[in-house]
């Protein structure tokens, strides 16, 4: 099996690379029509055999996306408390992208997962993008936090949604 990726520790929790034992979690909140309202490309209902082909495709070894899932059985946590990816674009850039579990939503998560994302860099990018749908402007607030800057409003397809969705496109340079 090919390296699925770093593992980045935090003092909350570790991102690391999704493992087969997942499945099972991964399905239950990428099954939840609030979090794959929240992204562009989870479906709802969630299709037999999704969440295997996510696990596969995060474990390939010529994957265009790296993904971690926050977790926190260190200290004593969930094992699956969301997830965060890096899709490569070219010129040495990155788009930037994470659900969290409905259960910790407004506890700091998304923006410590981006922040410690941001910080390890592991794909070496000098600009990250990334995009939130407009009616969750939370989403937009962890950007904002971690440093992001508006770039203007755009629209996306939402898988989950079946429609067109206004979103909000933001940027960050790294050093």
């Amino acid at each position: 099996m090919p390296d699925p990726g770093p593992v980045i520790e935090t003092e909350r929790f570790c991102l690391r690379p999704p493992q087969q034992s997942d499945l099972g979690l991964l399905q239950m909140y990428t099954g939840d029509r609030r979090v794959a309202e929240a992204t562009r490309s989870i479906p709802h209902p969630l299709p037999e055999g999704a969440t295997q082909a996510f696990i596969d495709r995060a474990r390939a070894p010529d994957r265009v996306e790296d993904v971690w899932l926050l977790d926190a059985t260190r200290i004593g946590g969930g094992e699956v408390l969301g997830c965060i990816g890096l899709k490569r674009m070219d010129r040495n850039q990155s788009e930037i992208a994470y659900w969290i579990a409905p259960a910790m939503w407004n506890t700091g998560l998304a923006t410590a997962a981006v922040r410690a994302l941001l910080e390890a860099n592991p794909q070496g990018c000098a600009n990250i993008f990334a995009e939130v749908l407009q009616d969750n402007p939370a989403s937009a607030r962890v950007l904002s936090n971690c440093g992001f800057a508006y770039l203007g409003d755009a629209e996306t397809f939402s898988v989950a949604r079946g429609a067109s969705v206004a979103t909000w496109t933001y940027s960050r340079k790294l050093d």
